[in-house]
């Protein structure tokens, strides 16, 4: 059986699909994995022997700038895309069995596929992302914010933005495959039987009317590599130090320092992550460490909190490791989601960037550092899912046997 994965984005978007790829190759299957050309990723699927089939431009250069590009830029960034996906994909997509694309980026996959008569699934790593009443759209830069009241109505309303960038491009490309256009170009990206790997605990999907959705779990790896040795000594001088860091992101000005000044305001020491945007918070205290790529699964059971962005993989091993979680979200994506969800389940506590000061920061460390969360968050750890990649690459296999 030969599959093909298919993704566009930061090292969030593209990790779980490697514990996918790692746990289909047990199963005897052969993969090859469409993903940006960055050098990170390349080293990432040669590690796991999974062929890469680079698409688009490098993402790493455009997340580490201290804003996002304009509206225009992006929609000119998206528009170059989709044209490198259907350029691109006829070849990559040659021989597979099934296609399975993560990401509403991933406008020419289900086309192509269906041009090759090939399988098509799209996956979820966040419910927020799959059209429901339940909740609303998450923020998309670069397109104007809805102004209608309603779940249903913002659904609609993104639904619009999404056809408004794509739809044409997406009718043109179709008719040259020879297919019929399609009247919902999100819809038509996510199906009405998408997967779902998220944690069903930490991140539930609701029923809703015409989606038939699958959650798996959240599709992840064991990693059993070693901290550096300089970490190592940082974290045995002292008392566990509370951890900031923002990974692909770059966090909204100032918020960074001003974590790192409640932290110390409140005795604790710090440990940043420098992340995609190298970030540079230290002064010559003894009581801060800056770390550049360090095993979290290792590290989080390590600290007293984790401060982050909200993103899927941060919040599901700051959970996991039982570690309590401030989340200061940029508006984007799924990020304000998983930053609801910690807050939903009083794992912590949640910010609006836009609005955060250092006292906004010392109160929800102080909630998140409390004993009572530390122990709800040491609870809740003890019921989340490992299983979900293999559990998906079981379902994918046995389906199309």
């Amino acid at each position: 059986m030969r599959v093909l994965l298919s993704t566009y984005g930061t090292r969030g978007d593209v990790e779980p699909l490697v514990a996918l790829a790692v746990r289909l190759r047990e199963l005897g299957a052969e993969v090859r994995m469409c993903t940006p050309p960055d050098e990170e990723f390349a080293a990432r699927l040669a590690g796991v022997g999974v062929g890469l089939v680079p698409v688009g431009p490098p993402v790493k250069e455009m997340m580490r700038g201290k804003t996002l590009p304009s509206a225009a830029d992006l929609a000119r960034y998206r528009d170059e895309l989709v044209e490198t996906q259907f350029g691109a994909f006829p070849a990559a997509f040659d021989g597979c069995d099934v296609v399975l694309a993560a990401g509403l980026g991933q406008v020419a996959a289900r086309s192509v596929a269906e041009s090759l008569g090939i399988p098509y699934l799209y996956v979820s790593y966040a419910a927020v992302h799959l059209p429901s009443p339940h909740h609303a759209p998450p923020p998309r830069p670069g397109w104007p914010e809805p102004e209608a009241a309603g779940n249903a109505a913002r659904w609609e309303f993104d639904a619009r933005n999404v056809d408004a960038q794509f739809g044409a491009a997406l009718a043109r490309h179709r008719a040259a495959l020879g297919l019929p256009a399609v009247d919902n170009v999100r819809d038509h990206i996510i199906t009405d039987h998408p997967w779902l790997a998220a944690d069903p605990v930490l991140g539930p999907w609701q029923e809703t009317p015409g989606l038939d959705v699958v959650q798996t779990g959240a599709w992840t790896l064991p990693d059993d590599r070693p901290l550096p040795a300089d970490l190592t000594r940082f974290l045995d001088a002292g008392d566990p130090p509370v951890y900031v860091g923002f990974g692909s992101m770059s966090p909204a000005e100032g918020v960074g320092a001003m974590a790192v000044e409640a932290i110390r305001a409140q005795g604790h020491r710090v440990l940043v992550s420098r992340g995609w945007a190298d970030l540079d918070l230290l002064d010559d205290g003894d009581d801060c460490f800056a770390v550049g790529e360090a095993n979290h699964q290792n590290l989080f059971p390590r600290v007293a909190a984790v401060v982050h962005h909200g993103g899927a993989g941060t919040t599901l091993t700051a959970a996991r490791a039982g570690a309590p979680q401030v989340v200061v979200p940029l508006q984007l994506s799924d990020n304000p989601y998983w930053a609801g969800r910690v807050a939903a389940l009083d794992l912590g506590a949640a910010l609006d960037a836009r609005e955060t000061t250092a006292e906004t920061l010392g109160v929800a460390l102080k909630t998140a550092l409390s004993p009572e969360t530390r122990e709800r968050a040491r609870s809740l750890a003890g019921r989340l899912r490992t299983d979900g990649a293999e559990v998906a690459a079981r379902r994918l296999t046995g389906e199309l046997r």
